[in-house]
């Protein structure tokens, strides 16, 4: 018969008080080497000062527009329908019936050469009354369309005596993040030009409103042509895209109630170098010497969630004056959001401000008629900024340990379900079978490695959950909703899953202890008996039970696990979950 091999168990097992003394240091080196890792991914920013406010002169958003003795001279008796030219222009709409037409040209973008078949829809007034005034709408962010967004206000210009234009957005084969702006702004400009050759239209007197994104845009259109006469600015970035981001993702994290460690994230995302990624819109400089120094109107929403108001209005009128120019127009309408709407855009069907677009079209009718502004420049609700523009410099080396985490990070979750599954499938069999023999890890050790899978699995789901629950919430708040409170989840998430990373260390420090257990089994670590003040036994001879795995599979399965487990504990670092 031949003689039957078992495995021997532990032959001398550690007591409660050795194991608590080799858990609590390894704990300890580990949250202090996880803590270090966390500090040396910190991204430090300046966002001061902080509540800042402009206190308007009036909270009435009029303009007040009036003929001086350098205006143009029209009979101020007639109606502006018995009248021909600019004069024939009204500060009111509704004067005229609106009728449409289609015009079409193609865009090459510069660089790829790219096409796209931009469409040009003009709205104009009924009948021929000499030469008018022309604005031009343009899209701020998404892929609008000359079909789609301004065709109330086109219609409400054109009403007053105005050639209004809505233009397809030029976005060829871009994305949102990888916009191609100077060539963007070669195509509207084509798009004044066509405008200005249109019949009855005063190519002198032709403005440009610009919306949100565009914002980054008009700089480039005013460089390309120097005759356009007047701008709208409907709430436009106004600043470095980076910072200008930055700024409205940081505030809108602590709008809705996202816990600090939440908003400290957003640091890190736009602290990465985009340029090694071929994103260079990043670090535009959205200013130069002409961007305000035409006649400008600028309107801002006080439930506007994006762009930094007080910052945005302090350097429209700096850099207007520096220019010379007295001709601007700061407006802030109480309620209304960040396309100058009321309600939340998402539900639709939302109005504009109240009075937003007879003050527009009252002001650019003035305009283009040499009128002069009397009402106060600053007006409506006082203006609040929560935070200042934050300063952030870029990070080469941050930027490739985060790309570099997240892809192996992501990599080793893909090999880590593959095992799984690999092992599940042979524990079914084994079941099937009879089997007692387990298929991975020795005995008792499976239910550690388990146990800690479980809370790191926890936390990692808790924290992309209470993310992606801020995200909603901000997109939330950039279509007009009112913050929703209170904060939940992602507030007290933050520190569940503080907690939850301690008690994985913790697990760690366990398993790693019972590592050396099993070694000193094996007569390996004497020394640590001998300090631990216990009798140093002699080590049995004989076949011994596998160190912890009982297969190739499970070793490799271990070394796997451990792989995902200390970058899934880097990932929590890199973010800052061990930033107490």
């Amino acid at each position: 018969m031949a003689k039957q091999r078992t495995a021997r168990k532990f032959q001398h097992r550690w007591s409660y008080r050795t194991r608590l003394l080799a858990s609590i240091p390894v704990f300890l080196v580990l949250i202090g080497i996880l803590t270090f890792a966390s500090s040396l991914s910190a991204v430090p920013w300046s966002d001061q000062p902080m509540n800042r406010t402009i206190q308007t002169m009036t909270s009435n958003t009029a303009v007040d527009m009036v003929p001086t003795a350098s205006s143009l001279q029209c009979d101020q008796n007639e109606s502006p329908t018995d009248q021909n030219g600019l004069c024939a222009v009204s500060l009111s709409a509704g004067v005229y019936k609106v009728a449409t037409r289609m015009l079409s040209f193609e865009a090459t973008e510069s660089g790829t050469h790219d096409t796209q078949l931009i469409h040009l829809l003009l709205h104009y007034p009924v009948g021929d009354h000499g030469s008018m005034p022309g604005i031009i709408f343009i899209s701020g962010a998404g892929t609008g369309s000359a079909t789609g967004a301004y065709q109330d206000q086109a219609d409400y210009f054109a009403s007053a005596g105005f050639m209004a234009a809505t233009v397809d957005k030029p976005v060829w084969n871009t994305t949102a993040i990888s916009r191609n702006y100077p060539a963007m702004a070669k195509v509207y400009d084509h798009a004044i030009q066509l405008m200005s050759e249109q019949p009855g239209v005063d190519a002198n007197k032709i403005g440009i409103h610009i919306d949100s994104e565009s914002g980054w845009i008009d700089p480039y259109m005013q460089d390309f042509d120097h005759k356009i006469a007047f701008q709208i600015l409907a709430s436009p970035m106004l600043f470095e895209p980076r910072e200008a981001a930055a700024f409205f993702v940081a505030q809108d994290f602590s709008i809705t109630g996202a816990n600090p460690g939440y908003q400290a994230m957003v640091r890190k995302v736009f602290s990465a170098n985009f340029d090694m990624f071929g994103l260079t819109n990043a670090n535009i400089n959205p200013f130069n010497n002409r961007t305000f120094s035409i006649p400008t109107f600028l309107a801002y929403g006080s439930r506007d969630v994006l762009t930094s108001q007080v910052d945005g209005m302090m350097k429209i009128m700096e850099m207007a004056q520096k220019s010379g120019n007295e001709n601007f127009v700061l407006r802030d309408y109480p309620f209304a959001d960040h396309i100058l709407r009321l309600g939340d855009a998402a539900a639709g069907d939302t109005i504009l401000a109240d009075h937003y677009l007879q003050e527009a079209l009252e002001w650019s009718a003035g305009i283009v008629k040499g009128y002069k502004q009397m009402a106060p420049k600053v007006a409506g609700h006082d203006v609040y900024q929560s935070i200042g523009l934050p300063k952030i410099h870029a990070t080469k080396a941050g930027t490739l340990y985060f790309v570099i985490l997240h892809c192996l990070l992501l990599l080793m979750i893909l090999v880590s379900l593959a095992f799984s599954v690999i092992v599940l499938v042979k524990k079914i069999v084994a079941l099937v079978k009879h089997r007692d023999t387990p298929v991975a890890f020795a005995s008792g050790f499976g239910k550690v490695m388990l146990f800690m899978i479980l809370v790191t699995v926890f936390a990692f789901l808790l924290f992309i959950a209470a993310v992606a629950q801020i995200i909603w919430r901000v997109s939330c708040l950039g279509w007009g909703a009112a913050p929703i409170q209170p904060a939940g989840m992602i507030y007290w998430s933050w520190y569940v899953v503080q907690i939850a990373c301690a008690i994985v260390v913790w697990t760690w420090a366990r398993v790693l202890v019972n590592l050396v257990e099993a070694g000193a089994d094996r007569g390996w670590f004497h020394w640590f008996k001998r300090l631990a003040r216990e009798p140093v036994e002699p080590v049995a001879k004989g076949r011994q039970e596998p160190f912890f795995a009982t297969t190739r599979l499970g070793l490799a399965y271990f070394i796997v696990l451990t792989a995902t487990m200390l970058l899934i504990l880097l990932f929590f670092a890199f973010w800052g979950l061990f930033q107490y």
